[in-house]
C-alpha cells in the first residue's frame, strides 16, 4: 500500500526473467526453420547460387531485426557443422590432392593480404568515420568475430559497433558473393553424382562415414581446433572418400536441410541488434566491407595468376568471412571446399596469433602518447 513502510533491511528485487520453457523454445525453433526453409526454397529451387543458404540467412536476419524470437539451439548447430563437414569431404578428389603443393605459397600470400586488409579497413574506419584505433582494429579483423569480441572486452573498444560491422560483413558476403561469382560465370560445374552401391552396402558405408567422421569432429572440437566440428568431419570424410572406403555422399535432402540450418544460425546473429544503431553504422559497415574485399580481390587475382589457380577458389579463400560460411559457400558453388577451408583455418590461426600482438602495440602507442601529453 502507498505510504506503507518497509521492514528494515528489506529490499524489493526486480522481477526475475524466466527462461522460456522447452515448449516455447521448440515452437520458436520450428517457426525459424519452417520459414527459413520456405525462403531458402524460394531462392534455391529457381537455381539461384547458394540459394538455400542465402535465402535462409536473409529471412532469419530480417526476422531477428524485426524482433521475432528466432532460435537455433547449439546442439542443432553442432549437428549441422558435422553433416556439412561430411558432405565437404566427398568433394576431395585426386585432382585436389595434386594441388596441395601450391597451398603453402597461397597461404603466405593470404597472411600478407590479411595484414594489408586489416590495416586498410582500420585506417578507413578511423579516418573516415572517426572511430578510435582499438574499435577500428577489432572491426577490421577479417572474419574473426569471436576472437575480436573476446579481446575487445578487455579494452576500451566499442563492442556493439565491432559486433555489428563484423556480422554485417559475414551476412553480406554469404548472400552477395555467390551472386557475383555466378554472375561472372566463375561458379564450378556440378560434380557428377557419386554412384549408389546396393542398399545393404550403402547403409553400412553410411554408418561408417557418419560414426568415424562424427568421432573425428568431436575430437577436433575437444582439442580446440578452430572450426573443429566441420574441419574434423571434412578431413575424415575426405580420407574415406579419397581411399575408396566410402563411395557415396549423404542424401541431397540432408545436405539442403543443413544449408537451411546454417543460414538460420548465421541470420540469428542479429537477434537483439538495435535497428537505430544498425542504421547509424550502415555506411561504416559496407564501406569497411568494400575496402576489405578490394584488397582481398587484388591479392586473390595476383595469386591465381601467379600459381595458375582458379580465381573463384582463391577469392572465396581470401574473402574476410567466417570459416564455416565461406567453406560451405565454396561447396555450394561447386568450387574447391578443401582449398577454401584450409585457407580459412590458416586465417583463423594467423589472426589468433597476430591480433594480441597488434592490440599490445596499439596500447603501447597510446600509453606513450599519454605520457608525452603529460
Amino acid at each position: 500500500m502507498v505510504g506503507e513502510s518497509k521492514a528494515p533491511g528489506l529490499e524489493i528485487s526486480p522481477p526475475i526473467m524466466m527462461r522460456p520453457s522447452k515448449l516455447v523454445l521448440t515452437r520458436r525453433l520450428a517457426e525459424t526453420l519452417v520459414f527459413a526453409a520456405a525462403v531458402g526454397a524460394a531462392f534455391g529451387l529457381p537455381g539461384l547460387p547458394a540459394g538455400w543458404l542465402s535465402g535462409a540467412i536473409l529471412f532469419t536476419a530480417a526476422a531477428a531485426l524485426a524482433k521475432r524470437p528466432v532460435y537455433v539451439p547449439q546442439i542443432l548447430a553442432s549437428i549441422t557443422f558435422v553433416v556439412l563437414g561430411i558432405s565437404l569431404g566427398a568433394a576431395v578428389t585426386p585432382d585436389v590432392v595434386d594441388r596441395i603443393a601450391t597451398w603453402p605459397v597461397s597461404m603466405i600470400v593470404l597472411a600478407l593480404a590479411m595484414s594489408c586488409s586489416t590495416c586498410a579497413v582500420a585506417v578507413y574506419l578511423n579516418r573516415v568515420h572517426g572511430w578510435d584505433s582499438m574499435s577500428s582494429l577489432f572491426a577490421a579483423a577479417p572474419g574473426a568475430l569471436s576472437q575480436a569480441l573476446a579481446l575487445a572486452a578487455d579494452t576500451s573498444a566499442d563492442l556493439r559497433s565491432v559486433a555489428i560491422v563484423q556480422s554485417v560483413r559475414v551476412l553480406v558476403l554469404a548472400v552477395v558473393l555467390p551472386l557475383v561469382i555466378a554472375g561472372l560465370g566463375m561458379a564450378g560445374a556440378p560434380p557428377a553424382p557419386l554412384p549408389l552401391p546396393p542398399l545393404r552396402e550403402s547403409l553400412g558405408e553410411l554408418a561408417l562415414l557418419v560414426m568415424v567422421s562424427t568421432a573425428a569432429a568431436l575430437i577436433a572440437y575437444r582439442v580446440g581446433l578452430p572450426g573443429g566440428l566441420i574441419i574434423g568431419a571434412m578431413l575424415t570424410s575426405g580420407m574415406l572418400h579419397g581411399t575408396g572406403v566410402v563411395r557415396f555422399n549423404l542424401p541431397p535432402a540432408i545436405i539442403i536441410a543443413s544449408f537451411v540450418a546454417l543460414g538460420a544460425l548465421i541470420g540469428s546473429r542479429f537477434l537483439g541488434t538495435d535497428l537505430i544503431r544498425l542504421r547509424q553504422l550502415f555506411t561504416a559497415s559496407f564501406g569497411a566491407l568494400l575496402v576489405g574485399m578490394t584488397v582481398a580481390g587484388a591479392f586473390a587475382a595476383a595469386t591465381a595468376w601467379a600459381l595458375s589457380l582458379n580465381f573463384a577458389d582463391v577469392l572465396v579463400a581470401y574473402a574476410p568471412g567466417g570459416l564455416e560460411a565461406m567453406t560451405i559457400l565454396a561447396f555450394a558453388l561447386n568450387l574447391d571446399p578443401a582449398f577454401v577451408g584450409a585457407h580459412h583455418l590458416w586465417r583463423f590461426l594467423y589472426v589468433s596469433v597476430m591480433m594480441p600482438v597488434a592490440v599490445a602495440y596499439l596500447a603501447r602507442l597510446r600509453q606513450v602518447s599519454e605520457d608525452k601529453a603529460e
